[in-house]
Formats: C-alpha cells, sequence, structure tokens
C-alpha cells in the first residue's frame, strides 16, 4: 500500500488501537497454540501445529499492512472543509433524478465507509461522481445499477 489514505483522528486512533490488540494480545496468544501444539508430538503429522503456523502467518501480514497503513496516513481536519463544493468530510444531500428521493451522504476515506451510517468512500462510483460538484449542479454517475443522475442540493461540513 503506497497510496496515502485521508482519515480523520477517530479513524487513525481506532486504526493504531486496532494494531495495539493484534501485537498486545493475539501475537502472544499464536505463539502460546503454536506451542500447545508443538508439545503434542510429531511435526509432521500435526495439523494444529500447522494450522497454528499458518494464523500466525496471516496475522503477521495483518501486522505488517495495518503498519504500512498507518505510514501513509494524513489526517483531515474537519475545522476547515469547504463546503463550496462535494470533497472529502463534507456531508452532501442529493436528489436522485431517477427516483426523486433525496439521500445524504458524509464523504470519508475507504477505511471509513459504512452505508448503513450514510457514509460513502470517496473513491465509491457516487463518491466520484459528485467530487467537486458545487450545489445546484447535476452529476451522471455510471454505478452497477445503471447511469444514474444526482442534483446537488446541499453541502455542509
Amino acid at each position: 500500500m503506497s497510496s496515502v489514505q485521508y482519515v480523520t483522528r477517530e479513524t487513525l486512533e481506532q486504526m493504531k488501537a486496532e494494531l495495539q490488540r493484534m501485537k498486545a494480545v493475539d501475537r502472544p496468544a499464536a505463539s502460546r497454540a503454536i506451542a500447545e501444539a508443538r508439545e503434542k508430538g510429531d511435526l509432521k503429522e500435526n495439523a494444529e501445529y500447522d494450522a497454528a503456523k499458518e494464523a500466525q502467518g496471516i496475522l503477521e501480514a495483518k501486522i505488517a499492512a495495518m503498519e504500512g497503513a498507518l505510514a501513509n496516513v494524513r489526517v483531515l481536519d474537519e475545522s476547515n472543509i469547504d463546503t463550496s463544493k462535494v470533497s472529502i468530510l463534507t456531508k452532501v444531500t442529493l436528489t436522485n433524478l431517477n427516483t426523486k428521493k433525496q439521500v445524504t451522504y458524509k464523504i470519508v476515506s475507504e477505511k471509513e465507509a459504512d452505508l448503513k451510517a450514510g457514509k460513502i468512500s470517496v473513491t465509491s462510483p457516487i463518491g466520484k461522481g459528485i467530487l467537486g460538484k458545487t450545489v445546484g449542479e447535476t452529476a451522471e454517475v455510471q454505478a452497477p445499477a445503471g447511469m444514474l443522475k444526482f442534483r446537488i442540493e446541499d453541502i455542509t461540513a
């Protein structure tokens, strides 16, 4: 992962806490599982040992990925967001011109995206399609469901 990820301070703290948990809790647990499996005899035919070693390898890969992600994180300050156009961390009210339904989304990084909470990724089809638009503009978005048209109704921080 060499691309910069923009996150809020809250997400940065969650990422750090997750990394700390993996290092302080999960890593020693994986080592204990390997030691317990090793004590059960012949390692050539010990499926429990193989599974424990594989789990440890997966954990180490996750730790390395998280460390890489943290190295490329940039924290966004929510207090100085430009609300004249759609950008990351803005809250956008859209009208779907096909269905006339209004929705409000907060534009966030991929790490923070949660559709149920009304947060969509800046890299999602809708996120990409409305980025940089201003109030009153219409955005055409190519989504898996087909071409969607949205009118930007409101932009807030």
